[in-house]
């Protein structure tokens, strides 16, 4: 009965079900404790975020270099655990500072930075596992149905965070996502004796993959960079998610700014928060279980690409005439669903027509170093309008030239796709 509805076989029923335990544990640990890290950046203050951001893209660049080394170094069953038993402690350490009396904007520089490599390290982490559990064959069959474990997670973090919060607070939060990602470990133990059972084979005494294709040359962070500047294709998709990056700190900014203004409440600003979240987790779920596929081959990569700068476009000039919360919520819903299950999906097909040596060694980098060197940028600008005394409106309207740049270079990414792709 289940194969009918998934592409598996018997024998893979147990790993699928883990690993999508696997999945929804770590997204709903990461998705109660994101409004928490929206709070600290409201109580941080809009000027402070150009040093939040910046210190993000700092660790990141200090960190993943590291985490190579480590995982190079590490067989799979004291890689993992140790990962996330790391974080579990973080987790505790963050506790006992709000137990002991320090509040949520004294640790919270601390807490936003920390939540945003946490984010980027547990999900890499958990692909990279995934491809070393499952073959080629199976992965084709079997990581959409695993994907929709994180999506539900996704959902779920968020609503209980709006079901509890004014009851637990913050520490229970930081209680409730430790367990989640205790549970993920013993999901990790489980897919190890899965594997060792039917493959015959001690999957915990290997190595975790860095990448799904074992003959790609190794993502090398300076390689990449310089093949990014001598292809004009891998700088219109770096360019393109400058922009996107860009224009989403703006808007972030612009919450951090409006909402305390309007609510005054802690509690009730990560409620809203989290109500967010899940507004958009399952509109963007909606949207990538019945939609994208036939959006994507009905009107392909160039509409596709222009779909969310137009949406941009209208949403700052919306915003720029009606500085009120409503549309400034509103708007944010729209661009972050449309990121999560109409840009990224399109912009990742933009990689398919690349040589494979340029696309594990400068897509590491793009999706890496330029993204989070994008949000540094944002921010660093509109702090920059900030102290020119522009309001929430003109920054607004500021906003609209880079989302008209976003158009453009994506309508020329889309058919410099499909040139490509002819030959």
């Amino acid at each position: 009965m289940f194969s009918r509805v998934v592409l598996v076989e018997r024998e893979e029923i147990p790993a699928l079900l883990w690993s999508f335990a696997y999945f929804f544990c770590v997204l709903a640990a990461y998705y109660i404790l994101r409004p928490v890290r929206d709070e600290m950046g409201v109580l941080s203050g809009a000027h402070k975020l150009p040093w939040l951001f910046s210190a993000v893209f700092f660790t990141m660049l200090a960190v993943i270099p590291l985490f190579g080394w480590v995982a190079g170094h590490f067989p799979i069953r004291r890689l993992l655990p140790t990962v996330y038993g790391f974080f579990i402690l973080n987790l505790l350490a963050f506790y006992v500072a709000l137990k002991s009396g320090f509040g949520l904007q004294a640790i919270g520089p601390i807490f936003f930075v920390w939540l945003s490599v946490f984010n980027l390290f547990v999900v890499s982490v958990f692909w990279s596992f995934m491809a070393d559990v499952f073959p080629t064959d199976a992965a084709r069959r079997l990581f959409g149905c695993i994907s929709a474990g994180g999506s539900l997670g996704a959902m779920t973090g968020p609503f209980i965070t709006a079901m509890v919060v004014k009851g637990v607070g913050v520490q229970g939060l930081l209680v409730v996502s430790g367990m989640l990602l205790l549970f993920a470990v013993g999901c990790i133990v489980a897919l190890l004796k899965w594997y060792h059972a039917y493959h015959g084979i001690d999957l915990g005494r290997t190595h975790l993959s860095t990448a799904k294709d074992p003959d790609a040359a190794p993502p090398g962070m300076w390689v990449g960079v310089v093949r990014i500047v001598r292809s004009p294709y891998l700088r219109g998709i770096a360019l393109y998610l400058m922009c996107y990056s860009v224009l989403s700190t703006f808007l972030y900014s612009q919450q951090t700014i409006l909402i305390p203004e309007v609510m005054p409440s802690s509690e009730d600003r990560i409620q809203l928060f989290a109500s967010v979240d899940l507004g958009i987790n399952v509109l963007a779920f909606s949207l990538q279980f019945f939609a994208i596929g036939w959006l994507l081959t009905r009107f392909g990569v160039v509409i596709m690409l222009a779909v969310m700068p137009i949406v941009s476009l209208i949403g700052f000039g919306v915003f720029g005439l009606a500085t009120v919360l409503p549309v400034l919520i509103g708007f944010g819903v729209l661009r972050r669903a449309g990121e999560f299950s109409i840009t990224k999906p399109t912009r990742e097909t933009l990689f398919t027509v690349v040589p494979r040596e340029e696309k594990y060694q400068a897509k590491n980098v793009i999706d890496t170093v330029v993204h989070r060197g994008a949000d540094a940028t944002g921010t660093g600008i509109v702090s920059m309008f900030h102290t020119w005394g522009m309001g929430l409106s003109h920054m607004a309207f500021a906003a609209m030239p880079i989302a008209a740049l976003w158009l453009g270079t994506g309508i020329w990414l889309g058919r410099r796709h499909e040139a490509i792709r002819r030959k």
